[in-house]
């Protein structure tokens, strides 16, 4: 899920610098690129996978 977010801000902040789209300085194409690599670290690093390695049955 978390690898989805970080796409589509990737994708948001090309699209702003691509485009020259003035923003905000809270908007800017690095800013969103930065919380689209959080969102990428979060993934890589297991957070909002949605699986759990706990959650396993036993027969």
């Amino acid at each position: 899920m978390l690898a989805i977010v970080s796409a589509i801000l990737f994708f948001l902040a090309f699209l702003i610098n691509a485009a020259e789209i003035s923003t905000n300085d809270v908007f800017s194409s690095t800013n969103v690129m930065l919380l689209g690599l959080t969102a990428l670290a979060l993934h890589l690093a297991g957070i909002g996978t949605g699986w759990s390695a706990r959650g396993g049955r036993r027969r």
